[in-house]
């Protein structure tokens, strides 16, 4: 089966040029994306019958969004037109020592006002490979975590593969609040991608010495939730070193069967748009498990489409798999003829 479905609130994104702050600026340069819907672009470019499973409002905006999916191969079969308005966020470009920072203006979009019964969760997974939301869309209402929590019953109940980010955004929601949501699903994960704080802060386990290597102490957190959670056959996340707004160093990190793979560091500088990132990471993990690659394949593979990302403007991942492939085995900026 080749279908995959993600589900989640696409928004319209408006950028400072570089070098110029939100309370100054003339011009704002307009992007769509939302971690799942980048999420659904990039396995669409990967070869997949990729669906995305929103709410919009039924407008320019609206529209302008089914034609930005559309353009990239996702299906907006599943994508539910009304509701008052599309989410926005404002994001001031960072430079140097400077960093971005994302202004939301998200509140009482259609995507936060979908209803479980607007779903026929059926249909959307009949024939599904996997299914991907992530820890953004709980924050939005209690109804979604309603929907999804019911979402992925519903796929465990017809042999589909299920994913989740925490994809934690505290300017959305408390800890306290995510753990409670974050809990009830991870009975029903078989790819779960979480970092070291989100095990402390949101599994509640103990914390790690912090006297130990960084690998370390992520294989210690993830040796704990493989034990308390044995569905869960794919652990994974990313450690980043920010030297400056635009250079960072990016290693992905994949655990399996109890080892934890890693990838090369990449070092990326000049940073294009880091937004998308790790979406493009997380998508990069769906494809090579899915295709049946190899752990350190795997990480290999989603290290690196993330690491393209960054080199591109706008929310998603635009690169096919070949060109992926090719950027892992070629030494770094040298001409493909």
């Amino acid at each position: 089966m080749r279908k995959v479905v993600t589900l989640g609130e696409i928004m319209m994104r408006l950028s400072t040029p570089t070098g110029e702050r939100l309370s100054q600026t003339k011009q704002l340069s307009i992007h769509y994306g939302g971690a799942e819907a980048n999420v659904a672009v990039s396995l669409a470019h990967f070869g997949y019958d990729s669906y995305f499973v929103s709410k919009i409002p039924s407008n320019p905006l609206g529209k302008a969004v089914e034609m930005h999916l559309n353009s990239q191969g996702v299906h907006s079969n599943f994508l539910l037109k009304s509701g008052e308005r599309l989410g926005t966020y404002y994001l001031e470009t960072g430079i140097g020592e400077r960093s971005p920072q994302v202004v939301y203006d998200r509140k009482y979009s259609s995507f936060s006002s979908l209803k479980v019964k607007e779903l026929n969760l059926d249909e959307i997974l009949q024939g599904t490979s996997l299914f991907h939301v992530s820890g953004i869309t709980l924050a939005l209402s209690s109804e979604l975590r309603e929907l999804v929590l019911l979402a992925f019953k519903k796929a465990k109940d017809l042999g589909v593969v299920t994913s989740f980010d925490f994809n934690y955004r505290a300017k959305l929601w408390g800890q306290q609040e995510a753990a409670e949501a974050f809990k009830p699903l991870l009975p029903f994960i078989d790819i779960c991608s979480c970092g070291e704080l989100d095990a402390v802060y949101f599994l509640g386990i103990e914390q790690a010495d912090q006297a130990l290597p960084q690998e370390d102490r992520l294989s210690y957190y993830y040796h704990f939730i493989s034990e308390k959670y044995p569905n869960i056959k794919y652990l994974t996340s990313t450690f980043r070193k920010v030297i400056s707004s635009s250079n960072n160093k990016l290693i992905g990190n994949l655990f399996v069967d109890g080892v934890l793979y890693q990838s090369k560091v990449h070092d990326i500088e000049p940073i294009v748009d880091r937004v998308g990132g790790g979406d493009a990471f997380a998508a990069g993990i769906l494809y090579g498990i899915l295709e049946g690659f190899q752990p350190q394949e795997i990480i290999s593979f989603a290290t690196a489409a993330s690491a393209l990302k960054h080199t591109v403007h706008g929310d998603c991942n635009v690169f096919s798999v070949d060109e992926i492939l090719q950027f892992t085995k070629n030494e770094t900026g040298k001409i493909v003829r």
